[in-house]
């Protein structure tokens, strides 16, 4: 069976960025915290840790964090029952999401429901298409992805999509397809790609007809993406919430208006994760209404 004060005491050092920070959350010394996060590895029989600044969890390290997260999620439900557990101490939801959705709907999603529930997030970003590993490994209690079918002991909601639109500016307009926009051209322009894992691109074109290669800037920012484009570096598929005001001054315009792409967004979350999670999913659902097309 886990210890539990060794878990708080893992938990601690991750959330706090170190062992002394821990350590005062707990109201031990430094060294009494360094001791249990090692009786904690030699009881699991591997490091939880990595020892840099700050310190970071291992494979299993995560795992543990997640498990103490849904222990935790479950003792809030008995706030209010049970007087040693009603502290109005702030919960932390470890989350992995979209980069897309965190820099467009997300945030005031979210806003109210962390404040009125004394809630802290640890948001991990993820491409929409792989944010579901988070919730296999066990590294995380809920995420936003575009797979539909959840995980063992999960649940998923459908929220809604995000329409996706190829723009770029006018001045990479006027360079590269002066003599028409078409899936030639587009094929030979340089595009700019979020990341590996971000097929909207090869997607678009493959939808006009062209399956292979071509050039394209690497570039793992939303906020960096739009930029570029606007700098006429590339094209690129972004989401239409995202670009609206850009659309409207004109420093960006839609190459084929009526061929946007809809990527569905689900959200995951563990079916023990009490009623918090419960009621995270209520209101996102109530949310995304207003920010999402329906599917």
């Amino acid at each position: 069976m886990l210890d539990y004060k060794l878990l708080a005491a893992l938990a601690a050092v991750i959330e706090q960025g170190g062992f002394e920070r821990g350590a005062q959350v707990l109201g031990l010394s430094q060294s009494a915290i360094s001791q249990r996060i090692k009786l904690l590895e030699a009881r699991i029989g591997q490091p939880v840790l990595v020892r840099a600044t700050p310190p970071a969890p291992t494979e299993v390290g995560r795992q543990l964090l997640n498990h103490v997260q849904q222990v935790r999620l479950l003792e809030r439900d008995l706030k209010g029952q049970v007087p040693v557990l009603s502290e109005a101490v702030p919960e932390r939801l470890r989350l992995a999401i979209n980069a897309d959705s965190l820099a467009t709907w997300w945030a005031s999603a979210v806003g109210d429901f962390c404040t009125n529930q004394n809630v802290l997030l640890e948001l991990v970003v993820e491409d929409q298409e792989v944010g579901l590993k988070r919730m296999r490994a066990g590294e995380v209690a809920g995420c936003v992805c575009a797979a539909e079918r959840p995980v063992a002991g999960a649940n998923s909601v459908a929220l809604g999509a995000m329409p996706y639109l190829a723009v770029a500016s006018p001045a990479f307009v006027h360079r590269y397809l002066a003599e028409g926009i078409n899936a030639q051209a587009l094929a030979r322009a340089p595009a700019i790609v979020f990341g590996t894992d971000d097929q909207l691109q090869h997607r678009f074109l493959a939808e006009l007809g062209v399956t292979g290669g071509f050039d394209y800037h690497l570039c793992p920012s939303s906020e960096g993406f739009v930029r570029l484009m606007e700098s006429g570096l590339g094209w690129g598929m972004v989401p239409e919430l995202q670009v609206r005001d850009e659309l409207i001054k004109g420093t960006l315009v839609e190459l084929m208006p009526g061929r946007a792409i809809d990527v569905p967004l689900y959200w995951h979350y563990w079916r023990s994760g009490g009623r918090l999670l419960t009621e995270l999913t209520q209101h996102l659902c109530r949310e995304a209404k207003g920010a999402l097309v329906p599917l």
